[in-house]
């Protein structure tokens, strides 16, 4: 049910908008970001992730740190934006440290108090799956929960220093009252209006 929900966000942005995204796409610099692919946010990304975690970050990820975004999207001035179809797992209190951490010069294209607001009042920590560890990086309990606020943390923070647009990103909780309605279009461009003025 989230990956039909996640295609029918970008299908209505493609529809919005009138561009195509690719979707399942990431650039190499964000797929396992190290010293070199962080760059000049390298140390913005260490203090995070020990914050996060307690833990050190190692100066290059290791090859399961691997990653695909939801979407790439190019506009016609040939810039690109990361888009993020948020479910209901991306807030939780891990995603909330991170969030209130961000240094002020980190611009985003969502609104990052709302997504704090729902992080700490809205979503529980999920078992299961999404809380076993995540060696070597995520080693302790809940680390899948630990490992998915940090790559929305990298998401968000690493692609503006390589002259990318904001991250968008589009809760679940913005779009499930009228994500299959006979207006989604119109809705989803007003609501992408909102986020890019």
């Amino acid at each position: 049910m989230a990956k039909e929900e996640q295609n029918r966000v970008l299908d209505l942005i493609e529809q919005a908008t009138g561009d195509s995204l690719r979707r399942e796409a990431c650039p190499d610099w964000l797929r396992r970001p190290g010293i070199t692919g962080c760059g000049q946010d390298w140390g913005t990304v260490k203090g995070l992730y020990r914050m996060l975690t307690g833990l050190e970050l190692p100066n290059e990820m290791p090859p399961r740190e691997t990653r695909r975004l939801d979407a790439i999207w190019t506009d016609s001035s040939g810039r690109s934006r990361v888009i993020e179809y948020d479910e209901g797992q991306h807030f939780n209190k891990f995603r909330n440290v991170l969030l209130g951490n961000y240094p002020d010069i980190v611009p985003v294209a969502f609104d990052k108090e709302r997504w704090m607001i729902r992080c700490t009042t809205h979503e529980d920590i999920r078992g299961g799956g999404f809380s076993k560890p995540r060696p070597p990086l995520f080693p302790m309990d809940g680390g899948r929960n630990y490992q998915r606020a940090f790559r929305d943390m990298l998401a968000d923070v690493l692609p503006p220093a390589r002259g990318w647009r904001p991250t968008l990103r589009i809760g679940h909780f913005e779009v499930d009252s009228w994500l299959y309605t006979r207006d989604a279009v119109d809705r989803m461009r007003n609501l992408l209006a909102s986020k890019l003025m």
